[in-house]
Formats: structure tokens, C-alpha cells, sequence
């Protein structure tokens, strides 16, 4: 029997900034996709998705050539065939999992690396796989495959678990060994618009950026600062001169709070304010969050978070809020009266 337990995540910095090769602060948290795999004769892998009430089944032979879009478990098949994986041994898989499903935890993510730690496992490969390949892996199976808009933070962050700093051009990591205090998620109950939200933001960033090379060949976005947002916004053109704000803005945010955070003892107070300006960011320039979530997040400030922002592309889901135990209620029960469908508190997981 093989037994799998994989983390789901949130990103508390740098939110629609990995498509443009910048950095992003996330971390793993103590929700889970669990795998529990047993060896059948089927010649097939039983894929029994037990929260849902379903079940699907991939045959060993399958040449996964046509995979449909969205079939995570057939891209990574191929994705770690190419890699010279094979499938000989049947399994039934049951899958389960306390992560929300379309809520901005990165649960397909989280369920994406469970599925390849089983291929690797099935494989007897687990002692010469790295964490960072694994979540290699699952971008290129999520994200590459598919051609999808998305970045690589989701992948990387649950496959290498703690809190990290991730340069989004390489995938390289840093451990930071500050702390985000206590933390609680809110469920707004409303579901994301992940595809629709991403492929927006990162055309409209993309238009910003490359307006601004055009006229500034020399320009470079890692190398920016705050005085570059005015200095070239008039090579922008106004359609796009939200997503320039943020660009340049929310970068100089991830800035800030990853050099509190490599602090042993960070002013969470600094970090709360961080955050707060960057989910200001997303919702006036970005435009990802609903009027139904900013009403939660202001209730959940005004009992006393020091920091609330979404989670996740947008446009629905989850919301993280930064408390101390004094208000720690309080805030749970201001999401709640706002409208919130379940509120819980969450410990980053190393």
C-alpha cells in the first residue's frame, strides 16, 4: 500500500506577478489531498474520488495522446513518461481531501503533486527525486501541457512545502524563517474565475510591460522601483496603465515583506500593512475581487485583523486574514456575520 499526504497552499505576496517572472511569497498550509494506492490485476489504475462521489479508471496501455484538457492525472502520465517512467502495475486509488475545491487553496495543484508523488513512488524513484523536480513536474503537467496562463508558484510551493520566497524565471526557492503569526481562511462560498481572471490580468501586464520596452528598450521589470511606475507611464497606453500600477507596485510589496520575513522575529504589524496594500492592489487595479469578499475582509479588519487579502487568482474563493489570539474570534465571527461559509485556522507546514 502507498500512502500520499500533500499540502494545499496560499500566496500572501506577489499575487499575478510569477507570469511576469517575478517573485511571489507562498506557503504551504495544513489542509491536505491525501492518496491511499493498493496493487489490483486490472491492468488499470482506479481512480476513486471519494468526496466527490466519483470514480474513473486509465488503462496501462493508454498511448496518452489525446488528452483532454483539464486531465491532470493523463498529462502527468506523459509529462513523467517522457522522462522514462513506466506503468506496468495496476492500483486502485482512493483520493480524499479537506482542501476546497474552486476556492483559491490550489487544491488541483495539491491533488496534481500527490499524483505524481504516486507515479514516482510506483517507480521506485522517491530517493532520487527532488522536491523541486516534483513540482517541475506538475507545472509542466498543469500549466506547459496545456498551454495554460498560469505560473509556477502553486506547483512549486506545495511540492517544496514551508514558507518560500520563489524567483518565478528559475523556480529557485528561499526558505524564509519568519512567520506569518496566526492565520484564519475564510470560504466566501462564491467559486473562482480562474482561467477568465489570469488570462486577463497577465495579457493586460504583458501589454504594460511590453509598451513600456518599446519605447525603453533598456528597461528591465526585475531591476524596477517605485519611481519607474510614473517615470514611464506615458509609454503606456490607458487601457493598461491599471496592470502597469500593479506590476511595478506589487513587486516593490514582495520586496518589502520578504526582508521582514527573513527576519527570526518580523513586525507582523509591517507584514499586516504589506498585505493590506497589496489586496488594495488587487481589487482597484487588478480588479479580481468581488464587492461580496472586500465586505468580509473590511468586517474582518474592523474586529481586528492586522492583515486580510484574497487568495489565489480571484474572482471568488478564499480569503486569508492575519490575527493575534486576543481578536482571533472575533474575526471569525465578523466572516461569518459578513456572509463567509466557513472560516478555520491554518499553521504553515514545513
Amino acid at each position: 500500500m502507498i500512502q500520499i499526504q500533500v499540502p494545499a497552499r496560499i500566496c500572501f505576496y506577489g499575487d499575478h506577478q510569477d507570469y511576469l517572472g517575478l517573485p511571489v511569497i507562498a506557503g504551504a498550509i495544513d489542509r491536505y489531498i491525501n492518496i491511499t494506492a493498493r496493487p489490483n490485476a486490472e491492468g488499470k489504475f482506479v481512480l476513486k474520488l471519494l468526496d466527490l462521489g466519483e470514480e474513473d479508471f486509465i488503462a496501462l496501455d493508454d498511448d496518452l495522446k489525446n488528452v483532454r484538457p483539464g486531465d491532470f492525472f493523463r498529462s502527468a502520465m506523459a509529462v513523467l513518461k517522457n522522462e522514462g517512467f513506466h506503468y506496468q502495475q495496476g492500483y486502485t486509488v482512493e483520493i480524499s481531501g479537506n482542501i476546497p475545491v474552486n476556492a483559491g487553496l490550489s487544491s488541483s495543484s495539491a491533488l496534481l503533486v500527490a499524483w505524481i508523488r504516486f507515479l514516482v513512488a510506483i517507480n521506485g524513484k522517491l530517493d532520487e527525486t527532488t522536491d523541486f523536480q516534483v513540482g517541475r513536474w506538475a507545472y509542466e503537467a498543469e500549466v506547459v501541457f496545456f498551454d495554460s496562463p498560469g505560473g509556477l508558484m502553486d506547483q512549486y510551493t506545495i511540492a517544496q512545502r514551508g514558507l518560500l520566497y520563489i524567483d518565478t524565471e528559475s523556480g529557485k526557492s528561499e526558505r524564509l524563517v519568519g512567520n506569518m503569526g496566526q492565520l484564519l481562511v475564510a470560504e466566501s462560498g462564491l467559486a473562482k474565475k480562474t482561467l477568465e481572471v489570469l488570462k486577463n490580468a497577465r495579457v493586460y501586464a504583458q501589454n504594460a510591460v511590453d509598451a513600456v520596452k518599446r519605447s525603453h528598450p533598456g528597461f528591465v521589470l526585475k531591476e524596477s522601483v517605485l519611481d519607474d511606475y510614473q517615470k514611464y507611464l506615458e509609454s503606456v497606453p490607458n487601457e493598461f496603465q491599471d496592470h502597469w500600477y500593479a506590476a511595478i507596485h506589487n513587486y516593490q510589496i514582495t520586496l518589502e515583506a520578504k526582508k521582514e520575513l527573513q527576519k527570526e522575529l518580523p513586525d507582523l504589524q509591517k507584514l499586516g500593512d504589506l498585505m493590506n496594500s497589496h489586496q488594495k492592489i488587487l481589487q482597484e487595479q487588478i480588479q479580481n475581487t468581488p464587492a461580496e469578499m472586500v465586505r468580509m475582509m473590511e468586517a474582518a479588519r474592523r474586529a481586528g485583523a492586522i492583515g486580510a487579502k484574497t487568495i489565489g487568482s480571484g474572482g471568488g474563493g478564499c480569503m486569508v486574514a492575519m490575527v493575534t489570539g486576543d481578536v482571533k474570534e472575533k474575526v471569525r465571527q465578523a466572516f461569518l456575520d459578513a456572509g463567509a461559509k466557513a472560516v478555520y485556522e491554518v499553521e504553515i507546514t514545513q
